[in-house]
């Protein structure tokens, strides 16, 4: 009942809710990002496997600039990341329009962190246990995130999203959205998303 209906329904209308009391903070952060990326825009977005291996597109703040050397070429993230970007990126605001993609249903508040779609693997090179993972909505956090992150090397994290694909319950989503607030408050383990695979 939880996995087939409420956990969409409850992620509909508390998303629904935070983007009624917050799109005034959201309308503001767009504006300093419009001058701080000179122009380059204040959203970018990335293709991503969903449910079944379906690919959508999530949608981020924009952090860097579009600053290119003389031949045409993107200068380095650390050259492009203004300090207005550096700070969305720690305290995870750069994360807040994937609530959008929530709405949209192209994902859920809690479930597997969606990877790039060129990074380890495409869809089709999991094998049948590792795709377990894809039998649920990706989320904005996870069992993963709130595991290590990053720090997890990339099997454990496909085991640990498999676990969760598995084990998904009202409870569990509780207890990672709070720890995921906890380590956002405390600043634990931001992940810093490059933007250079960014479709032009």
């Amino acid at each position: 009942m939880y996995s087939h209906f409420l956990k969409r329904v409850i992620d509909f209308l508390l998303v629904f809710c935070i983007l009624a009391l917050i799109w005034p903070i959201l309308f503001l952060v767009a504006f300093w990002l419009h001058f701080a990326n000179k122009g380059s825009g204040v959203f970018f977005t990335q293709e991503r496997p969903g449910k079944e291996g379906k690919i959508f597109k999530v949608i981020k703040f924009k952090t860097m600039t579009d600053e290119r050397d003389a031949e045409g070429n993107l200068l380095p993230d650390a050259v492009r990341l203004t300090k207005v970007g550096s700070f969305v990126r720690s305290t995870s605001i750069d994360e807040l329009p994937q609530l959008i993609n929530i709405l949209r249903g192209d994902m859920a508040l809690i479930g597997p962190r969606p990877a790039l779609t060129y990074h380890p693997w495409s869809y089709d090179q999991y094998d049948e246990h590792q795709k377990h993972m894809f039998d649920v909505l990706p989320g904005v956090t996870g069992w993963a995130q709130v595991n290590g992150r990053k720090e997890v090397p990339w099997p454990e994290r496909i085991e640990l999203n498999v676990w969760y694909a598995q084990h998904m319950n009202f409870s569990l989503d509780l207890k990672i959205f709070f720890m995921t607030i906890f380590k956002v408050v405390t600043n634990a383990n931001n992940e810093n998303v490059s933007e250079t695979s960014v479709k032009k």
